[in-house]
């Protein structure tokens, strides 16, 4: 079993690849790191003698004082290499470099020589480093005003405010779930390549697209899901990506149970569920009073969950993370709530009565690869 600690674990990359890696405890031991031990030696020390990998992603993206930026990226790196040496340890060490190595920016700068850095620690100590050229990355949780302007953009969109575009380049876009994916195909091909001290890889943007262009699609987003709660067409990959990481900026607490309109008179009512610019799946249970079903969640499927009949408690928990929301749905008052991807979810039946709730998936079910994880809220 790979033992694998990432520097710049609690941050946007570092949580996803930290994430996915436990989905497969039988293959990647995760090593714990927290940022206070680059200011805690022994701590570091002891974290490279625990690692046969070490994925390093630690570093400042962004500062008004770029002569700090620079330096901290450099020391962060140094200090490492400084811990492994302590310890006599020999970690792979992967660096996850920046299409922006040659733009001398101070960060692009930093990236660049951080590598440099690396490169001579690997020659003088017969060791692996790998470093990853990867370009613009987006995706659930990114930080606004920090690591992408999607979710800058889409921060802004959901809060009301006019998101502004300072320069429209045509920028190289890679979705956060597509580099974890490099990154661990890669990690599971290690024992079948060659020896080599020093590799740098480039990683493949999957979508270029002008800055006008992806704000266009997130302005529709934001007219159609945040007004009706109509699910836009997420037929294509990066569109669905798009989606995934606009709402996750949506305040779940304020923002949920979304209510219906409800269309009455002397025949009854009718309320219209979901309006679908693609397809999915939608079902239809019956539960119980007392069960709870779910306490699952998905990495890539969006979910829309609506009570028709009864009462329902719906519970919602990020991932690695223990706040939890608490939903009361009632067919009295129709509404629906949607699950954000990486949230483990549940929904109890809190009434006397059976339970019916309509389900929509945005994917067909596939047993081979269903994308469901069981995990208790």
């Amino acid at each position: 079993m790979l033992k694998i600690g990432i520097t710049g674990q609690s941050g946007f990359i570092g949580n996803h690849i930290y994430n996915k890696l436990g989905l497969f405890p039988e293959k990647y031991d995760r090593v714990i790191f927290k940022k206070k031990y680059f200011s805690q030696k022994k701590k570091l020390q002891e974290f490279t003698a625990k690692c046969d990998i070490i994925i390093h992603l630690a570093a400042i993206n962004r500062c008004n004082d770029l002569e700090y930026l620079y330096n901290t990226n450099i020391e962060l790196t140094r200090r490492l290499l400084a811990a492994c040496e302590f310890s006599k340890s020999n970690p792979h060490i992967i660096f996850s470099s920046s299409i922006q190595e040659n733009n001398n920016s101070p960060y692009g700068k930093s990236k660049l020589d951080s590598r440099k850095v690396l490169e001579s620690w690997a020659k003088k100590n017969k060791s692996n480093v790998t470093s990853f050229l990867i370009p613009n990355v987006f995706g659930p949780f990114c930080k606004p005003n920090y690591n992408s302007f999607i979710s800058t953009f889409s921060f802004q969109l959901i809060s009301g405010n006019k998101p502004s575009i300072d320069i429209d380049n045509e920028i190289q876009l890679v979705y956060i779930d597509e580099l974890v994916n490099y990154i661990m195909n890669y990690i599971d091909k290690l024992n079948r390549i060659k020896h080599e001290p020093n590799r740098i890889i480039k990683i493949p943007h999957t979508k270029k697209i002008k800055v006008s262009k992806v704000l266009i699609i997130l302005k529709s987003f934001a007219k159609k899901y945040l007004e009706y709660g109509q699910i836009p067409n997420i037929s294509s990959d990066f569109n669905r990506n798009l989606f995934l990481t606009f709402i996750s900026h949506i305040k779940y607490e304020t923002f949920f149970p979304f209510f219906y309109k409800i269309n009455s008179d002397n025949r009854g009512s009718f309320i219209e569920m979901m309006r679908l610019e693609s397809g999915g799946q939608i079902s239809f249970s019956t539960t119980k009073p007392g069960i709870t079903r779910g306490n699952h969640f998905h990495t890539r499927k969006s979910e829309r969950f609506c009570v028709i009949k009864g009462k329902a408690k719906v519970e919602i928990r990020k991932i690695g993370t223990k706040k939890k929301y608490c939903f009361k749905l009632d067919s009295n008052k129709p509404s629906f709530i949607d699950m954000p991807v990486w949230y483990t979810h549940n929904i109890t039946n809190i009434g006397d009565d059976d339970l019916y709730t309509i389900f929509w998936i945005s994917e067909h079910f596939d047993e081979k690869n269903p994308d469901t994880f069981l995990q208790t809220v």
